[in-house]
């Protein structure tokens, strides 16, 4: 997927995504180093499985310290 960098303001970019130009703000320190207004992105987004099964082990975790007190 391509995004441009619409915009700057104060401490985040205004990014629109695909052809559909959806509207995201951004905090600037998550995008490259050099990049501007009017800069190109290539975003990728893709699942993270091991991720979410360690968060769903640390949530569940909590959820049995929090019956147990």
């Amino acid at each position: 997927m391509k995004a441009i960098i619409d915009r700057i303001e104060e401490n985040y970019a205004v990014v629109l995504f695909g052809e559909e130009e959806i509207k995201v703000d951004i905090p600037l320190e998550l995008l490259p180093n050099g990049a501007k207004e009017g800069s190109w992105l290539n975003i990728n987004f893709s699942l993270d499985s091991e991720g979410e099964k360690k968060q769903k082990e640390k949530i569940s975790n909590l959820l049995n310290k929090l019956k147990n007190k």
